[in-house]
């Protein structure tokens, strides 16, 4: 009888095991996201300011921002592609329809692929665009704009500059070609005459004046960026995610979505850059992506953090990117060269799987030696992961998922 009781009472303590340790990899993956910066939602969202977000968003659908009055904010920043458009590569001013439609049409194509929106302008959110050309890290606003930074507020700065970029919100022209000396009194004419669009146009202008408790003629570009700010800090706010619920209410991930966590977390050394409670440093980091398009600097290249910096160091270093939603905006990388989740986290550990160097030019196969010498003073450089772990890793970056018209 007591051999019966004791073989029962071991096969209990087999059964129980795992459940044990699943709770103990639940646990550490819990404590991991919270030592790595992760927050509530509502937690990160910053005052908002729902009359000028109202304004805010018919100036965001409004081709009038654009000096061609071809293109809005709202082309590039679509809910079906999560904030972003679908596509490689931006396709700003003369683009029509949306996604693959867009590139058939006469579009001006960007150098960059386009960010997606979610929790701009938040609690702590301070750096933008992809070289952080316009940056509140320090305390005060670094920009295009120097000493002449139209705000304190490092959104509305950012707010000032789609419009004022070629292809983007300026099409290519005769008429705009004294534009490309790009400084700021350039800028101050463009924003000047959007203004004044505004201003004669009474749907927004007289939104906006209630806004601001203005006159309408006393409206500048600096209340038209403001209001676009604030719809951006309402519109794209953060909601919780799966993993929100996970670590702060309880819900349960999948054995995938926890062996993800443990890997982004551990071993793939994922958080070292998608740290902090947008999972980005703000920091600026070099992977060795290919090269879509023309680049930045042209020819196939671009120098990322460097054209704003001047700093060598700064080369091929681009600001990393958020993860919330990512998922839903592919492609993938600062030149959308990854069209898949997947390929874009084997391109950090393992470019060369990524990319055919026989079919390069000798000024390209340069490139990326370069590219990979200042990826070797990264923290993903050359991490081993197999197919399963990044399997693993995309389903826990799914847990980031929220929709957008959640009520919270």
């Amino acid at each position: 009888m007591k051999s019966v009781i004791r073989l029962l009472f071991a096969l209990a303590i087999f059964c129980a095991a795992p459940a044990v340790a699943e709770t103990m990899r639940e646990a550490v993956l819990r404590q991991a996201a919270l030592d790595n910066g992760l927050r509530p939602a509502e937690e990160l969202w910053p005052e908002f300011e729902p009359d000028k977000a109202v304004a805010g968003k018919l100036l965001f659908e409004s081709e009038l921002l654009s000096l061609t009055r071809n293109v809005s904010c709202r082309n590039c920043h679509l809910d079906e592609f999560g904030s972003a458009d679908g596509l490689p590569l931006g396709h700003g001013a003369g683009g029509v329809g949306t996604g693959i439609e867009r590139m058939k049409s006469p579009a001006g194509v960007l150098s960059r692929n386009a960010l997606a929106l979610w929790g701009r302008g938040g609690v702590g959110f301070d750096v933008f665009f992809w070289d952080g050309r316009v940056d509140a890290s320090s305390g005060s606003v670094l920009s295009q704009f120097g000493a002449m930074v139209p705000s304190s507020d490092p959104l509305v700065v950012a707010a000032h500059l789609p419009t004022v970029e070629f292809r983007e919100m300026i099409g290519e022209s005769d008429e705009t070609e004294w534009l490309r000396q790009g400084n700021v009194t350039a800028a101050a004419q463009v924003h000047q005459e959007i203004a004044g669009r505004i201003i004669a146009t009474p749907e927004i202008a007289d939104s906006m004046a209630e806004a601001f408790d203005l006159d309408v003629a006393e409206l500048t570009y600096l209340q038209i960026a403001e209001a676009i700010a604030a719809f951006i800090r309402s519109e794209f706010r953060l909601r919780d995610t799966k993993l929100h619920r996970f670590v702060f209410g309880g819900q349960e991930l999948t054995g995938q979505e926890l062996a993800g966590g443990l890997l982004f977390y551990g071993r793939g050394q994922c958080s070292s850059c998608h740290s902090g409670p947008y999972f980005s440093d703000f920091g600026f980091h070099a992977i060795p992506f290919a090269q879509f398009g023309f680049g930045f600097n042209g020819f196939g290249i671009d120098y990322g953090r460097y054209n704003f910096t001047q700093d060598p160091q700064d080369r091929y270093a681009f600001r990393t990117p958020p993860l919330f939603n990512v998922t839903k905006t592919a492609p993938f990388s600062h030149s959308g060269v990854e069209p898949d989740l997947a390929g874009a986290i084997r391109a950090h550990v393992d470019p060369l799987a990524k990319i055919d160097t026989s079919k390069l030019s000798p000024l390209e196969r340069a490139e990326i030696y370069q590219k990979i010498a200042r990826w070797s003073q990264e923290p993903s450089y050359a991490v081993e992961l197999n197919e399963r772990d990044i399997l693993d890793l995309v389903a826990f970056l799914s847990t980031l998922e929220f929709d957008p018209e959640a009520e919270q």
